[in-house]
């Protein structure tokens, strides 16, 4: 058991900005446990998803793959359980598919929501599911045994508990494990979280959240929440207990005497804004659907003491897409074939090394018919058919104030960027998955596109 391959434990918040951490320079939340995670790991600083929502951002990280590609374009309205529900990512490689046939020991405790959450799939050995993508906190509807139920208890506490039972059952075999741990926090209700830790952020004053003059675009969501410090003091609550239960999982590998040999990784799905430019949500907490970093840039952490160094703080740009090709490389397991994956591995970042080959990268994003192209220092959206369309200097305007896109003097760049942005599209889109032909809404998916959809069933809500 000595030399065995190293374990891995993935977990995955929702709706997780990475200023809402403590190790990303927020004093105001409390965030121990991943303050504790990132000191003995690394932590990134420019970790951005391809798809700013929850079931298209999952599918990538599983696959590699971008929404153009994998034809998860919004989260999964319908069809995540009973007779109609559809396998989204039926078709596709999945890197615990891989582990699995490696001999490593699969299990999913938490949010799926890349459809038919009651049928175990893509390698995996043990199965609890969040029946859909998310809900109340309290009793909460989940999959267990292939059988909905609904588990009392806080769900935070429920998932970590499933987590812990399956740690016991699987860290001392001679196989290796895979564990994600999704947890729903701190997705919106941003009520039911536990009292004390509610009543714990009655004065915090939410520096860290500017409630920002309401943006023109902004959605439902913010009418409901804007200025309002009882949604703050939920969305606080809601990751600080989730904080706390990622301290409960990183004891117990610690008791078990295996964290030399356990690869410790923390993300989340999507970024999120609360109060930030003046809405509440991510990618569709505005129509038209938008591209701020707080909306795809996410927490990203690391750790494995016997490998990754220990409290190094990493800049290089690094897209969910790359991922898969990472752990993979990481793990000495080799990538699915034919699948034209648009990452690479990004492991001499990982492993904290001076020349990482990243230095150059460039982000790409989509969201149906909303693209862009992200360098260190500008970022371009398109919206297509006829906009509106976006430029921001970010060097020198970080927080995407100035929209430079009828700026004379920025044409000949914007013309650039678009047109490297179309190429790298073109390179990797499959037609028939191709988010350009969707009118994706934010509103919901409520089937999967392919072959077998022609366009006139319009498969979105």
């Amino acid at each position: 058991m000595k030399n065995r391959k190293p374990n891995v434990v993935f977990i995955l918040t929702d709706d997780q900005g990475p200023w809402a951490a403590g190790c990303y320079g927020n004093p105001e939340i409390r965030t121990p446990n991943l303050d504790r995670l990132a000191s003995t790991g690394v932590k990134f600083e420019s970790f951005f998803v391809a798809i700013p929502v929850c079931s298209p951002s999952r599918a990538t990280f599983m696959t590699g793959r971008i929404p153009s590609q994998h034809g998860v374009h919004d989260w999964i309205k319908e069809g995540n359980v009973g007779p109609d529900a559809a396998s989204y990512l039926k078709d596709e490689s999945c890197y615990t598919d891989i582990l699995a046939e490696n001999g490593w020991t699969c299990g999913m405790s938490g949010k799926w929501h890349m459809g038919n959450s009651q049928v175990v799939q893509h390698g995996f050995h043990h199965w609890f599911t969040h029946q859909r993508g998310g809900g109340p906190y309290n009793n909460a509807p989940m999959v267990r045994d292939g059988k909905l139920v609904n588990e009392p208890g806080y769900v935070t506490n429920v998932i970590t508990d499933d987590a812990l039972e399956f740690l016991d059952n699987h860290a001392e075999g001679n196989n290796p494990f895979y564990l994600s741990i999704h947890y729903t926090a701190p997705h919106s209700p941003w009520t039911g979280h536990p009292q004390d830790i509610v009543d714990s952020y009655d004065d915090c004053p939410f520096n860290s959240c500017p409630q920002e003059p309401i943006h023109p675009w902004a959605g439902r969501l913010t009418e409901n929440c804007h200025g309002n410090r009882e949604m703050l003091k939920g969305y606080f609550a809601a990751v600080t207990a989730m904080d706390a239960d990622v301290g409960r999982i990183m004891d117990k590998i610690e008791e078990m005497g295996i964290r030399d040999n356990t690869l410790i990784l923390f993300f989340s799905d999507n970024g999120f804004n609360c109060g930030h430019h003046g809405f509440w949500g991510k990618g569709n907490g505005t129509s038209p659907l938008n591209m701020y970093d707080n909306s795809i840039k996410v927490p990203a952490i690391a750790s494995h003491p016997a490998r990754i160094p220990q409290g190094y703080v990493q800049d290089a740009m690094v897209s969910a897409y790359d991922f898969m090709p990472t752990l993979l490389d990481y793990l000495d397991l080799p990538l699915p074939e034919g699948r034209n994956l648009p990452g690479q591995s990004y492991l001499p970042a990982l492993l904290g090394q001076e020349s990482t080959g990243r230095e150059n990268v460039i982000i790409y994003d989509e969201y149906g018919q909303t693209r862009m192209i992200r360098t260190r220092d500008w970022k371009y959206v398109h919206r297509h058919p006829i906009g509106p369309d976006e430029l921001y200097d970010l060097k020198n305007d970080p927080d995407e104030r100035e929209n430079l896109f009828s700026n004379p003097s920025q044409a000949s760049r914007i013309k650039e960027m678009k047109a490297e942005m179309e190429n790298w599209f073109d390179k990797y889109v499959e037609s028939d998955k191709d988010g350009l032909k969707y009118d994706v809404s934010g509103k919901g998916q409520i089937r999967p596109v392919g072959d077998n959809w022609s366009m006139d069933k319009e498969p979105f809500a």
